[in-house]
């Protein structure tokens, strides 16, 4: 390949780059060769290479640009400055600052186009308004903040007040975050970020229809014409070709063997360099179309063909709850609503595209990858490989954003497969669109359901029968089928419950895990019949919820008892006054404007944290060195929600010992490092690892004191100075014991090592038992404006209260509150994957900076006695209430109930030139 130079000067440098034909600025940057030897900037990050996620941005010439739409040619003879010289210049030290301590930086892979899209505005307008920094951040996707901290971070950074790092604190303060500073300062390594030079690359072989037989031509010969050091098959799997969630679902193949069964399914692999040069068009494969299964409908009707043959009906799982008689219940009613609700596919669109390298060490095959559940990707990789368990290493990179889409594995079969064949290392990296059409969604639901009430508005039956699209595979469809039942008469007290669910086979994308597994799709069918009934019977919205929320006391629909934390009933006092102020401020902007129409939509959620009705431990291990620090061997991932930091003041709060340094190790996930802290998911970090790590640090104290000859209440200390620390016990150190006299040499040190399962039953055949240890409550309003003439809704004001057991850091819980309340509005508003049609970030649309509204929460604390220090989930119950509130807010702006998700403009025009308006 051709190679050409271009020099232009970098953060206060001039360089001489090395750049191939076709190489971006983001290229040059990144690749780093320069005439002065090898130098990478890896803080501009690659989110889509479309100019469509804004990650990569950095200034040219002082003017905010995409690097990734810049030839590099075209940076000759110019300044471009990145996230790598924050220290050079006074507003991007501000900004980093800032976006620490506000706790505007989550997973971090859109941080550092964040501050350079700040930076440009801050240099040409030092006191911007609110409008103006939304406009300068407008063309920088996140998907984990919901941006208000983000411009909360710019103001700071704008004004002349010093910026205030957070302290190293215990449980209930905004402590410092473990992973601000790396985000902020472009330091974390994400998945691509890690891949060495000198890797053979990856190109993967999708199938261009939703069902399809194939057959391969001379792959040998392609090879041979493009160098290439081999072709991937599944004749190539060493192993089992097979990888899943459960172990009766591994149902994917890690390369389809005959028929594709959705669009997008690899189908081989090319291994190699320069593997982009190359057009797929002329690889030799013949595609036999066939007639693909689209849709429930397709998938359930008489003669269906069987997307996989030990499944003739399409149906892969059964869900149920029943409890009671729903059919007296219903019959002794004052009131009954009804009606059917649609979801669409929903994509994850975390901005970090899936990538990862492998390589062998000492015996062992190592994948380094991007994952929320690196214990579950080794149990893949080795099945594929035919390998045990020990045999597989994972080492987990930063994760850029998660959302559940990244509990399944994605790069790593195929990783683990090419390795094996080539003994060498290797590498593979998704494009934007591979990323979207190959990896899961959320299930597209189709609920039906009936609720009914007495004449004072109390809920005397709920019945639903759900289906939810899994797609091609299995994936979370189980889990989905299995919690929804549950949770689908809303959380209230209901004494005449059936919910039937079924997950559905199709030849579509593969749907799974994504923020609520399922239940944010009920919950839009069953808060739709709470306002359907309050209609009917008079009755306030806010009162026929606050009347049947259930509370510490109530026996749930699965027979659980809720012994405490069940603040559903204060979540719906603290938002009392916003909800009459609220209505109030409606109807006097109605009564003078007859297009653009004013509504308040009300509605509230539960969920239960960590799996359902199964085993779900957490392993922690922390260790004390000589000189004084405590390392927390931390195997739950950080996906941006702060765990890490969590666990920090968790383990700081329960050893009680001053002058203590205490850290998350790096090796955060690593399979061989650290013990099985379970999967980032089901809102189960804080309550589960939290406890384990509580514990661990139960018995690290203990041992301290023991070691000292002290009383449990004894004050502890360390003395720093020397090599070794020493412990001082008492209020005036009247026993000093030198670590270096109990903690023997060694990697480890001195450890202690916790573990948690929470008190879970098995469920019956019905539903009945203990699913949960703890549940989640918040309600949301949402005030909404809808120009009735274009069908246009903008969503003016969230106000949500949530009910978290105990904050173990406020500014933490507030960020994936507003995370949480974005993802729920691109549910509600734009967000729709279309396979062929929307599989970029520039056709799927998901909330920008300038479409968030103020948020304003509530956070409830109800300690919850099984949680540590009374702590409990919050980031998945952050969004399940958000759509639906807005749903019942455009129903009181227009009159018009909307059943199918989401509400783009054209859909509610029809509904309003339907009814009239």
């Amino acid at each position: 390949m051709t190679v050409g130079a271009v020099t232009f000067t970098v953060d206060g440098v001039v360089e001489l780059f090395y750049a191939a034909p076709g190489d971006t600025l983001a290229d040059v940057l990144r690749a780093g060769e320069t005439s002065r030897g090898r130098n990478p900037r890896k803080g501009t990050k690659i989110g889509c290479n479309a100019g469509d996620c804004g990650s990569c941005t950095v200034l040219l010439d002082g003017e905010a640009v995409c690097a990734c739409l810049v030839p590099a040619a075209q940076a000759s003879g110019r300044k471009v400055t990145t996230i790598d010289s924050w220290k050079m210049w006074p507003e991007m030290s501000r900004l980093v600052d800032a976006f620490i301590a506000h706790g505007a930086a989550q997973c971090g892979i859109c941080t550092p186009g964040m501050i350079g899209a700040a930076h440009g505005l801050l240099t040409r307008n030092g006191s911007p308004s609110r409008r103006e920094i939304e406009d300068a951040i407008g063309g920088v996707l996140c998907r984990c903040t919901g941006y208000i901290k983000i411009v909360e971070a710019i103001v700071a950074a704008a004004g002349d007040a010093p910026i205030a790092a957070a302290p190293d604190t215990g449980v209930g303060t905004s402590a410092k975050n473990q992973g601000a500073a790396y985000a902020a300062k472009g330091y974390s390594n994400f998945a691509a970020d890690a891949i060495p030079q000198g890797t053979l690359g990856i190109r993967v072989i999708r199938s261009p229809h939703a069902r399809a037989a194939f057959s391969f031509g001379d792959l040998d010969a392609f090879a041979k014409q493009h160098d290439l050091a081999t072709i991937l098959t599944a004749a190539d799997v060493p192993g089992a070709n097979s990888f899943g969630i459960f172990p009766h679902t591994k149902d994917q193949p890690v390369f389809a063997e005959r028929e594709t069964r959705f669009r997008a399914e690899a189908v081989a692999a090319l291994v190699g360099q320069n593997l982009h040069a190359i057009d797929l068009a002329t690889f030799p494969i013949t595609w036999t179309p066939l007639s693909p299964v689209t849709g429930i409908d397709a998938a359930l009707a008489e003669g269906a063909h069987a997307i996989h043959a030990h499944l003739p009906d399409n149906v892969l799982t059964r869900g149920n709850l029943r409890t009671g008689d729903v059919v007296r219940g219903h019959a002794d009613a004052a009131a009954t609503a009804e009606g059917q609700f649609e979801t669409s596919f929903v994509e994850h669109a975390y901005i970090e595209p899936e990538a990862g390298h492998a390589w062998g060490e000492r015996g062992q095959v190592v994948i380094s990858a991007c994952t929320q559940s690196p214990h579950m990707d080794r149990e893949d990789v080795a099945r594929v490989l035919g390998l045990a368990d020990a045999d597989v290493r994972i080492a987990p990179t930063a994760c850029g954003g998660g959302f559940g889409g990244k509990l399944d594995v994605s790069v790593q079969p195929i990783l683990a497969v090419a390795l094996a064949r080539v003994g060498k290392p290797v590498s593979l990296t998704y494009s934007r669109t591979e990323s979207m059409v190959a990896t899961t969604k959320r299930h597209p639901a189709r609920i039906t359901s009936k609720a009914s009430a007495n004449k004072d508005g109390r809920l005397t039956a709920y019945e639903m029968s759900g289906d939810f699209n899994t797609g091609a595979y299995a994936s979370w469809g189980p889990t989905v089928a299995n919690r929804v039942p549950i949770h689908a008469h809303g959380p209230y007290k209901v004494p005449n419950v059936h919910n039937r669910t079924r997950a559905v086979l199709t030849n579509e994308t593969p749907a799974g895990a994504f923020r609520g597994f399922g239940v944010p799709q009920s919950a839009i069918a069953n808060e739709a019949l709470m306002d359907d009934l309050a209609e009917k019977l008079g009755l306030d919205r806010w009162h026929i919820r606050r009347i049947n929320a259930l509370k510490a006391g109530d026996a749930t629909a699965s027979g659980q008892v809720l012994v405490a934390s069940a603040g559903l009933p204060q979540c719906l006092d603290a938002l009392k006054p916003t909800w009459d102020k609220a209505l109030l401020d409606a109807s006097a902007h109605n009564a003078g404007n007859a297009r653009h129409k004013r509504g308040v939509g009300i509605a509230c959620m539960w969920y239960g944290c960590g799996n359902t009705a199964l085993s779900n431990p957490s392993e922690m291990r922390i260790s004390l060195e000589r000189d004084g620090r405590v390392i927390i061997w931390s195997g739950a991932v950080d996906i941006g929600q702060g765990i890490s930091t969590i666990l920090v003041q968790i383990v700081r709060e329960t050893l009680q010992i001053d002058g203590a340094d205490i850290a998350v190790c790096p090796l955060v996930g690593d399979t061989d490092a650290t013990l099985d802290a379970g999967k980032t998911s089901a809102s189960r970090q804080t309550f589960v690892s939290g406890n384990a790590a509580r514990r661990a640090a139960e018995q690290l104290r203990a041992k301290l004191l023991r070691h000292a000859n002290v009383d449990a209440d004894t004050k502890l200390a360390f003395e720093h100075g020397g090599q070794f620390a020493t412990l001082l016990a008492g209020s005036n150190g009247e026993r000093r014991v030198s670590l270096a006299d109990i903690i023997p040499e060694g990697f480890y040190g001195f450890e202690s090592i916790g573990r948690y399962d929470p008190p879970t039953t098995p469920l019956d055949a019905n539903g009945q038992g203990i699913p949960y240890a703890t549940y989640g409550f918040a309600a949301q309003i949402a005030e909404v404006m809808v120009d009735t003439a274009l069908g246009t809704t903008k969503v003016l004001h969230i106000h949500a209260a949530h009910d978290v057991g105990r904050a173990i850091n406020p500014m933490l819980v507030e960020g994936q509150i507003h995370g949480g309340i974005a993802q729920g509005l691109g549910l509600a508003l734009m967000e729709e994957f279309v396979s062929g049609k929307t599989e970029n970030l520039h056709d799927y649309l998901i909330p920008t900076a300038g479409d968030i509204p103020p948020i304003t929460t509530h956070i409830i604390e109800d300690p919850d006695p099984e949680g540590p220090f009374g702590a409990k989930g919050v980031g998945e119950p952050a969004l399940i209430a958000t759509a639906p509130a807005i749903l019942g807010a455009i129903r009181h702006a227009t009159g018009v109930t909307v059943r199918k998700v989401p509400v783009l403009p054209h859909r509610l025009w029809a509904l309003l030139q339907a009814r009239g308006t």
